[in-house]
């Protein structure tokens, strides 16, 4: 494996936080990453958003805290170009000895939705628009960030303004220039409602393959960033009264022969759509959680703040929780717009994709789509509070008709120890936790 002649390497594999966890290891270990020969406590991947053990998990103590193998994802190693040092990061996924996957790592849940798709024939293509916050952490609170230029503080968000991207171009060019050289495909770049907020869309490909850019962008943001002397943050709400982050995913799918199944040659889509619909709406409530995993998420997930709260679904209408954007018929998506910017990329594409293909499977009829703004109409809504939504999802059969009984048992232990460990922190000292990890 080609880690680009450097004397060290990182490898690192998903948590269920989206966080990276893992080893640096010496250039050697190139060659006996795929017999597992790294290995690496299983309960690693299912600890709490500081790195803590799960109280009473069964993959700590009842276990006796034991290894698992870590094996490659087959994506060849990737330079990480906000480090000084060459030390590029070989991404892996987590194995029992018996070669089974590890049914806690994120990476793996994703791949097995994926592979009911794929035994139809189909293919999933995905593309996500992620929004993050350039923030000045210098002080003792985050304050908004100031101009490279002039020195003074940024008071005012500058929608789809250019100049805004004048004001940070070394920031972005430099992040376009990552992109490259990590083989992630950036496309776009807009300035957003926020005071210093940004958004930058992922070109449109393998759902699998998008999962694991999303994964990567967010790493290289935060460490770009922090190379041009601020902070960026993919907090749901990083300032109160301002603009939240969002990831928005976009996915169509694609049969065998290569025909999208949501086209119909017009302007509604398919049945096969409305079906994909009606699961992706059903799931919303029960998936709360996995949109908003953080105590700050519900902080953005507010009324007329451009963050969807009730359940329903458009075309060609943002206050919608799903929306069915225009354009040409054979470019026919669902866009879903729940999911804040805080979340893993990996258990969102897996329940979003989930939910659509059990609609699918079911033939279920969504509701009429709305017209008009989402948040003067009633709707149903969405978990209301962090622990009604650990509640919901918890107990929700859709939800274990996607993913793996014994993850959401591990992810609800481990939302239920940060519950509790957030509610006895003072709420003003929350972006300790958060600003650079979520």
């Amino acid at each position: 494996m080609d880690i680009y002649g450097a004397p060290t390497f990182r490898v690192a594999a998903v948590d269920l936080n989206g966080q990276m966890r893992g080893k640096r290891v010496p250039a050697a270990y190139a060659s006996k990453l795929d017999s597992g020969s790294v290995r690496m406590p299983i309960a690693a991947l299912n600890v709490d958003i500081e790195g803590a053990d799960i109280e009473g998990s069964p993959l700590v103590f009842e276990t006796g805290d034991a290894d698992g193998m870590m094996k490659p994802t087959g994506r060849p190693a990737v330079p990480l170009p906000w480090l000084d040092a060459p030390q590029p990061l070989v991404p892996m996924m987590m194995y029992f000895d018996d070669g089974t996957p590890f049914y806690g790592d994120a990476r793996h849940a994703l791949m097995s939705v994926l592979e009911r798709y794929a035994a139809r024939g189909w293919q999933v293509i995905a593309s996500t628009e992620l929004e993050f916050t350039l923030v000045d952490d210098t002080g003792k609170r985050p304050r908004h960030v100031r101009d490279p230029r002039t020195g003074r503080r940024v008071k005012s968000s500058e929608i789809l303004s250019l100049s805004q991207m004048d004001t940070f171009d070394p920031f972005l060019s430099a992040l376009y220039e990552g992109c490259a050289e990590m083989g992630i495909e950036a496309q776009t770049t807009t300035s957003e409602a926020g005071v210093g907020q940004f958004e930058i869309t992922l070109n449109h490909q393998d759902a699998l393959r998008t999962a694991d850019d999303t994964w990567l962008f967010k790493s290289l943001i935060r460490g770009l960033a922090q190379k041009f002397g601020m902070a960026a943050t993919f907090m749901a709400k990083p300032f109160p009264g301002d603009s939240g982050n969002g990831m928005h995913m976009h996915f169509s799918v694609l049969d065998a022969d290569g025909a999208n199944i949501f086209n119909d040659g017009g302007t509604q889509g398919t049945d096969t759509l409305r079906h994909a619909v009606a699961g992706c709406l059903k799931a919303l409530r029960p998936s709360t959680l996995i949109m908003a995993p953080h105590a700050n998420s519900f902080e953005r997930m507010v009324p007329d703040a451009h963050a969807p709260t009730g359940i329903c679904w458009a075309y060609e209408n943002r206050t919608a929780a799903i929306r069915i954007p225009g354009g040409a018929p054979a470019a026919r998506r669902i866009e879903h717009r729940v999911a804040g910017g805080d979340i893993n990329p990996y258990l969102t594409f897996s329940v979003i994709l989930g939910a659509a293909l059990t609609g699918i499977k079911d033939g279920v009829e969504p509701a009429d789509p709305i017209i008009g703004n989402a948040y003067e109409q009633d709707l149903p809504q969405l978990s209301e509070t962090w622990a009604t939504a650990i509640d919901d999802f918890e107990a929700s059969v859709q939800m274990k008709r996607i993913l793996d009984p014994r993850l959401i048992r591990n992810l609800v232990m481990t939302k239920r120890q940060e519950l509790d460990h957030m509610s006895r922190l003072p709420e003003e000292d929350h972006w300790k936790v958060y600003l650079e990890k979520v």
